[in-house]
């Protein structure tokens, strides 16, 4: 940019600024902005690079745009003219900074609501005259030609970028109160890394590199004018500075794991939401993703005070909750155009033709449309609900929100291997050996989505000879790189007996992967609640609640929720009691499974033992039950005596559990569970599934059954079909210490 376009533009920015110092903006303007408008308006900046010209590209940032500006849009009331995007060669640190200022403090009011997003690399800088190091955001241009063309005879490079510090500053210089910020960027690069297949959003720090003179004295003019007390609520996409924030190819579409994880949850959340509870659900969604060692965390909150502030005062929020929107209208009216954007990553990758969603409307009548094709975020429907009289017949409207009823899962999903970092002989072999495990497919890593990475763990250095490395060996790793428990070979062994080896974790892992389909916290009209509970010395003490959304009442979604301790995963201890407080406040029984991978990612399950009734004592032997939860009853789980609790085991790593509701009993769940000859007790046991993958398709079966829905165009002979108003899935994820 030529110095004297910049100086105009630089100037400008300088005159909000002294604006603001002023109180110019906070009074006369407000005053006159609070007459024009009935409401408060909601002013968006949202900037996402994919493309950056000096350095290897991203995948998931302009998608990140789309799916904030889709959800400010639709869930949060926010008009398009009031949103501004930057994308890739738009951009540069000039245009986001003008933007910020132009669009942002210049323009909004002291009721109004401001969100700014980043998705893009960031990096460390290091300020010459501080010699000190600072977190610092990438934008497109990030390096200045034209001052390293002036400054030539300097060897230090100037770069563009923009320190977090600063984009602190700007934040505080909006003169109202509702303000947030989301930053899935990270700071730091590995100095070595295992195998993975999840876009890493961080720079090197550039060596021999300063600050352009722009930025330090647009950062010097904040600090003299912006008050350091204005308080602010930055989401960011990690809770530590060396954690890396990832992003990751999905299902038709790439994104950063803490945006869709964000978004996806305020789609549903209610209005009584916290933002302490809103990133505890995110922190155990991105864990699921794969990306285990990444946590999300609420930046400047060193008292815990800004956590337990409710969704609803920072974001306004004037729909009520949904898995989708409708976008667009084809064939006269005949199909329905839907963005998706609430639904879990892994139920949209197999959300199946004919599922069902209702529209959200003031009438009576419900318009349902049923699902004909998916296209990433994207859908097509057709209306599926015939109309009771001519008078009352509507039509969709592009706007109107879309919530689901009815999930359709194919039967045949089977578990998706990706191979990194083999030579091409050993990805032949190991092709050929994936080939032969049932329900286990394999593909090259970035090529296509995957669940798991299987790869060679780094080199241990020779004792005698550090020179040469030792024989390869083969292990199966999560998206995010770490290596799953007991899953690493011998050195030495060939690539096609440790893919064959790994048959039985696989199954297991499949196992999991379909029972999370299941989860429905959002959609459910089964009315229940769940908390996990740490039993201590005198009460049990809670520390993670999910409960179904779409049946609270507006008095019980006004209540203050439940806060976590953290907002962080929770942690529980190897060794310790656990238990689940499950309280039904529905209307009907609700029959329950507890199903889980404990931290050696090992499938285990709660097994409902109890002694039979026969008469005789030599009869009496114990038998599997169903656990049946009455209206209005509260009961915990497993329920045994002293002795025989649930015990959290080793090794540290990550543990979930999925409780899932039925109001029919798991008749099929159980007979799976008695047919694998499991040891029997006289009382609920946490046991080891022997079976896996055959107990999750019966619990899919059983929910199946449970929902009967008869007219869905020979959908059930290749499919799951099930009812929102018959079934419950919550999931629960901890990290074990």
């Amino acid at each position: 940019m030529k110095r004297r376009t910049f100086l105009q533009s630089f100037g400008s920015i300088l005159g909000v600024l002294s604006a603001v110092e002023t109180g110019w903006l906070s009074l006369e303007s407000r005053y006159y902005q609070a007459l024009a408008q009935s409401v408060p308006r909601k002013l968006a900046l949202l900037v996402g690079i994919n493309q950056y010209p000096q350095s290897p590209g991203l995948i998931g940032c302009l998608t990140d745009v789309e799916l904030q500006r889709e959800l400010l849009i639709h869930r949060f009331g926010f008009r398009p003219s009031d949103i501004i995007s930057l994308t890739d060669e738009k951009a540069t640190r000039e245009s986001i900074e003008t933007a910020f200022f132009e669009h942002l403090v210049k323009q909004a009011g002291p009721d109004d609501v401001v969100v700014f997003h980043y998705s893009g690399y960031g990096s460390r800088v290091k300020l010459e005259m501080q010699q000190t190091e600072q977190n610092a955001l990438v934008p497109v241009d990030e390096i200045n030609p034209q001052e390293n063309k002036q400054e030539n005879k300097q060897e230090n490079k100037i770069v563009n970028y923009i320190l977090e510090e600063t984009l602190l500053l700007m934040l505080r210089s909006l003169p109202t109160k509702h303000i947030t910020a989301v930053l899935d960027t990270s700071y730091y690069t590995p100095s070595h890394s295992l195998p993975t297949s999840l876009g890493i959003r961080a720079l090197p720090e550039p060596g021999q590199a300063i600050l352009s003179a722009q930025e330090l004295e647009l950062q010097k003019q904040l600090q003299q004018n912006v008050s350091p007390e204005q308080s602010i609520v930055v989401l960011c996409a990690t809770s530590a500075p060396k954690q890396l924030a990832r992003e990751e190819l999905l299902s038709g579409f790439s994104a950063g794991l803490f945006t869709y994880a964000l978004t996806q949850y305020l789609w549903e959340a209610t209005p009584a939401t916290t933002i302490q509870v809103c990133l505890s659900h995110v922190a155990g969604s991105i864990q699921q993703l794969g990306s285990t060692k990444q946590q999300p965390a609420l930046l400047l909150d060193k008292k815990n005070q800004l956590s337990r502030k409710l969704m609803t005062d920072i974001l306004l929020p004037n729909s009520t909750c949904a898995e989708g929107v409708i976008t667009g209208m084809e064939d006269d009216g005949k199909t329905v155009l839907l963005w998706l954007g609430g639904l879990p990553a892994q139920v949209l990758e197999y959300y199946g033709v004919n599922s069902r969603l209702t529209v959200v409307t003031q009438q009576e009548s419900n318009i349902e449309l049923s699902l004909r094709s998916r296209a990433g975020l994207t859908a097509k429907a057709q209306i599926s609900s015939p109309q009771t009289s001519p008078e009352r017949i509507t039509s969709p409207q592009v706007g109107q929100l879309v919530q689901e009823t009815v999930r359709v899962i194919p039967r045949n999903i089977s578990l998706t291997v990706a191979l990194h970092g083999l030579e091409r002989i050993e990805r032949v072999d190991a092709t050929s050996a994936f080939a032969t495990v049932a329900h286990v497919s394999s593909v090259v890593a970035g090529e296509q989505a995957a669940d798991y990475l299987f790869g060679r763990l780094p080199e241990a250095k020779n004792k005698a000879n550090p020179t040469i490395g030792s024989p390869s060996r083969y292990g199966l790793f999560s998206l995010g790189n770490e290596l799953i428990p007991s899953t690493d070979g011998e050195a030495g062994e060939a690539v096609k007996v440790a893919a064959q080896r790994l048959e039985p974790k696989l199954q297991t892992l499949l196992a999991a992967k379909l029972w999370r389909l299941t989860e429905n916290a959002g959609s459910s009209r089964l009315g229940i609640k769940a908390t996990l509970e740490l039993i201590g010395a005198l009460t049990p003490r809670a520390l993670i609640q999910r409960e179904t959304l779409r049946t609270q009442s507006t008095e019980t979604s006004n209540k203050k929720a439940f806060d976590p301790e953290h907002v962080r995963l929770a942690t529980v201890s190897v060794g310790s009691k656990i238990q689940y407080r499950v309280e039904n406040i529905s209307d009907r029984p609700v029959y329950l499974m507890v199903l889980a991978l404990n931290s050696s990612r090992t499938a285990i399950a709660l097994f409902p033992w109890y002694k039979s009734t026969k008469s005789e004592p030599s009869q009496v032997k114990p038998i599997l039950k169903d656990i049946v939860i009455s209206p209005g009853e509260t009961l915990t789980i497993p329920q045994t005596t002293s002795g025989f609790e649930w015990v959290v085991q080793g090794p540290t790593s990550l543990s979930e559990t999925q409780l899932i509701f039925s109001t029919a009993p798991f008749t099929q769940s159980l007979s799976s569970l008695e047919a694998a000859k499991h040891p029997k007790a006289e009382q609920h046991r946490i046991q080891p599934l022997i079976n896996p993958l055959e107990v999750a398709q019966a619990v899919l079966q059983d929910l199946h059954n449970a929902s009967a829905i008869s007219d869905m165009n020979g959908t059930a002979t290749d499919s799951y079909v099930l009812d929102v108003n018959h079934w419950a899935s919550l999931s629960f994820v901890y990290q074990v210490v």
